[in-house]
């Protein structure tokens, strides 16, 4: 991994390596789900490999019960979600829309608190152009 691509890790470099703390939802031996460090959503959570995998397009052969998993645990989080709330909605980023170079899938439920930029929709510093 160069440089460059460290930052673009937050994953491995700040969760899995407990870096940066967070609120696990679910966790077995090859994935964690927990919510959302800086959530775009009323409720959002996040599931991730334990092993660095770049994306959903980039996984091997030797990858697939990982993959196999990962998606085991965002089932078993959308039932949560569905249970609590009625509904949620699952996605994976990929190519440039995947800011963060570690395969991961959200699933979230309610309004949108974030705009694309990452700001909080009521942000009064942003609205007010401080």
């Amino acid at each position: 991994m160069t440089g460059d691509q460290k930052w673009q890790d937050f994953y491995c470099e700040e969760v899995l390596s407990a870096k940066t703390p967070v609120e696990k939802v679910y966790e077995t031996e090859q994935s964690l789900a927990f919510h959302h460090t800086r959530p775009y959503y009323e409720v959002h959570i996040v599931v991730i490999p334990k092993k660095h995998i770049l994306s959903f397009l980039t996984v091997s052969n030797e990858e697939a019960e990982i993959l196999n998993d990962v998606l085991r645990v965002v089932r078993q989080v959308a039932s949560m979600l569905e249970k609590d709330f009625g509904a949620c909605t699952i996605s994976t980023n990929i190519g440039n829309y995947q800011s963060n170079k570690h395969m991961h899938w959200h699933v979230h439920f309610g309004a949108r608190i974030r705009d694309e930029q990452g700001y909080l929709l009521d942000d009064q510093e942003k609205n007010n152009g401080f």
